[in-house]
């Protein structure tokens, strides 16, 4: 079952009193960023968040879930409805959290930007083009 648009509607509601709070659809499901972080995500009308420190101490009981299968387990929020709550488990886990996915990312694939010149009007243009880009 995918989350119904309801459901995401809530959550971003009860979140909009921090700023940077930002999701992104994925395959019927959302995932969530706090500033540029992952802090979680909301999959089949359940809010999951990262188990990090901080998120264990203030919900001791959270039971730990699968977002989906494969995945690593994450903590389910059952009190959706206290924005309170919400606001100060992102704060808190703020610290625990990797670096934003884009920056890590971007610099695994720097050398799609630095190498390729593929014109919109036709094949690539660079003759030092690598093999891995998505044109070759």
């Amino acid at each position: 079952m995918a989350t119904t648009k309801e459901f995401l509607a809530e959550i971003l509601d009860r979140l909009s009193g921090l700023d940077g709070v930002t999701h992104r659809a994925m395959m019927g499901e959302y995932i969530l960023y706090y500033n540029g972080k992952i802090v979680g995500g909301i999959y089949d009308n359940r809010l999951l968040v990262k188990p990090v420190k901080a998120v264990i101490s203030c919900l001791p009981d959270a039971p730990y879930e699968f977002p989906y299968d494969g995945a690593k387990p994450m903590l389910r929020v059952t009190k959706t409805d206290d924005a309170a709550l919400l606001q100060k488990l992102l704060r808190a886990m703020y610290d625990e959290l990797p670096a934003e996915e884009k920056a890590i990312r971007s610099e695994k694939h720097a050398h799609h930007r630095t190498f390729c010149t593929q014109s919109r009007a036709g094949a690539c243009t660079s003759a030092t083009c690598c093999a891995r880009c998505w044109h070759g």
